[in-house]
């Protein structure tokens, strides 16, 4: 099967292109890297020429709404218009768990996202995924203050990045029929961040701090602290463990 990966190089879509390389599909890597820009559309007609299937994993270089939302939406429709014409039959869109609940920022985004690719001429399914584990270094360094680590009070059920790219190569290659449109993947348990933060730190060897904040100004605060961007009951829950996965990277 020939399936394109949008976002081919980024932390997700790396591993998605290996996935289904490694299961013996012809993968075309959608990056701009690699010559094909989902915001201009340079690139696309050619890379979708024959393509079954896009996975649309392309994120943009801001998590501020607006922004993020013109991002995904052209992005969406560019690559639906040239997919249309290269005679693709579905799509797979990566999305995050409990977006939908979201009042704002870039979980608002991807709702957007969702409804673009949802209401398009392509059938699309969607795959909402868990925060994952690459998550927790990108916090520390945003959140490092001297020798403090200052991370966000949050419940999560955090996953390895490559096996929401496993799921996402079996929904890719099962015709839409067969399929539920809303697929959520997530890891073996839940667990909290300033936990998660600390154990990489320790493990890493790091001369840090890590201090639990709340954070007003987020609106989505609560959400975040209270367990709202935990899993549904019909979630796919899969490991390894963040603990297992760091010692993997070891």
């Amino acid at each position: 099967m020939k399936i394109a990966v949008a976002g081919a190089t980024g932390r997700l879509g790396r591993h998605v292109v290996d996935v289904l390389t490694e299961r013996g599909h012809e993968v075309v890597p959608m990056a701009r890297s690699t010559g094909v820009d989902v915001i201009t559309g340079e690139g696309l007609d050619s890379a979708l020429v024959s393509a079954e299937v896009i996975v649309d994993a392309a994120t943009g270089p801001s998590p501020e709404e607006n922004a993020a939302t013109e991002f995904f939406v052209t992005a969406a429709h560019n690559l639906q218009q040239a997919g249309v014409r290269g005679g693709v039959q579905r799509a797979v869109v990566v999305s995050i768990i409990a977006t939908d609940k979201f009042t704002g920022g870039y979980g608002a985004a991807k709702i957007a996202h969702e409804q673009a690719w949802l209401s398009g001429p392509i059938p699309a399914r969607v795959v909402r995924a868990a925060q994952f584990h690459e998550f927790v270094e990108q916090l520390l360094q945003w959140g490092t203050q001297g020798d403090i680590v200052h991370v966000p009070e949050m419940r999560t059920q955090i996953v390895a990045a490559r096996t929401v790219a496993e799921v996402i190569a079996d929904v890719a290659t099962v015709p839409a029929s067969a399929g539920t449109e809303l697929v959520e993947i997530a890891g073996p348990r839940e667990e909290r961040l300033i936990e998660l933060a600390s154990l990489f730190v320790s493990r890493r060897g790091l001369p840090l701090k890590v201090e639990s904040v709340p954070t007003p100004a987020d609106p989505d605060a609560e959400l975040q602290a209270n367990g709202g961007l935990l899993p549904g009951p019909e979630a796919k829950l899969a490991g390894p463990s963040f603990e297992e996965w760091l010692d993997q990277q070891q």
